[in-house]
């Protein structure tokens, strides 16, 4: 089974909820007649497969792929007020659920959760997980410029090993956004660095020696940490700092940690398949957003130099065996 763990989907619940103009994200259309949704530091242009089930699975049948992990996208419901946050979440969980019991040979999902109440994000992931039947959560890298290893979120992390499911880190607008407004460098840049961010606080922090079964994804290759593999150990060597909360070094947890494959560049993917394995790489497409590329998704992993033992790893059997499919 061919399975696209990294794509985005706008429940109509959502966008009907955001609609009615009371929260932090705003809709309108642009000169164009799209629907846009936009927040602080970036935009999303809403396109058929963002709504639209139909146009979706035709684009799945089209370029090989037999299932979609659905993941809500940015703005996400974590920078709302905490009750419009808790409602879009629900909203949201509850039409992921039916989606998969319509069509549970072609979705499954992973929950949205209101992280700026983090006691509330615990019970929404354990509701989500068995009453709407989804898979995991995934979490935004930054939860309102609060990263991910306060102290705060620690009952959720909890709850996501008790329930044995993945928080997949997904990148937002940074926590610091300066200078990146313009460009479209928050998506180019800044969502790459605020993954990466996000995790190596979870990791210097001590949060996943903290948690050594938690299952945790992170979004396009990692980040930019694979391009700094190196000088991340070189620091932990170096800086007494590093060494306060983890007594191994940042690489040993970076190793735990899965990654999707949406990168475009094959030797950056290459240097971090030497690095994972096959078994830490789950395939992704970022369908369908503007520099999305389920077209090239598949084909992209079946050339790669590797084994084809290692291809269907990445292609959709570790998918299944993290998500117990």
């Amino acid at each position: 089974m061919i399975i696209d763990f990294h794509n985005h989907f706008y429940p109509k619940a959502y966008i009907d909820e955001l609609k009615k103009g009371h929260g932090y994200a705003s809709v309108s259309k642009d000169s164009l007649g799209r629907l846009i949704i936009s927040y602080e530091g970036d935009y999303n242009i809403v396109v058929g497969p963002h709504v639209d089930l139909g146009e979706r699975i035709k684009a799945m049948d089209k370029y090989g792929v037999d299932k979609q992990v659905l993941t809500l996208t940015t703005p996400g419901v974590e920078r709302e007020e905490p009750e419009q946050g808790i409602k879009l979440a629900r909203l949201t969980n509850n039409e992921f659920g039916e989606i998969i019991e319509k069509y549970p040979d072609r979705f499954t999902a992973l929950a949205t959760l209101p992280l700026q109440k983090p006691d509330k994000a615990a019970e929404e992931l354990e509701r989500a997980v068995k009453e709407c039947g989804l898979k995991g959560a995934m979490l935004l890298s930054n939860v309102n410029g609060k990263p991910l290893d306060s102290e705060d979120f620690t009952p959720l992390f909890d709850k996501a090993v008790r329930l044995d499911v993945p928080l997949y880190v997904h990148p937002t607008s940074p926590i610091n956004h300066l200078y990146l407004d313009g460009f479209r460098l928050v998506p180019i840049l800044g969502f790459g660095v605020d993954t990466t961010l996000s995790v190596l606080r979870l990791v210097f922090s001590g949060v996943l020696k903290k948690f050594p079964a938690l299952k945790l994804v992170a979004s396009h290759l990692g980040g930019v940490y694979p391009y700094l593999r190196g000088r991340i150990d070189v620091g932990y060597n170096a800086y007494p700092e590093c060494k306060v909360k983890i007594k191994e070094p940042p690489s040993h947890y970076l190793r735990k940690i899965w990654v999707d494959s949406i990168i475009y560049d094959e030797d950056v993917f290459m240097s971090t398949y030497r690095f994972l394995g096959a078994e830490k790489i789950l395939m992704g497409s970022d369908f369908p957003h503007q520099i999305g590329d389920l077209e090239n998704a598949v084909a992209r992993i079946r050339g790669l130099p590797i084994s084809e033992t290692d291809k269907r790893d990445i292609l959709g059997e570790n998918a299944e065996r993290l998500l117990k499919l």
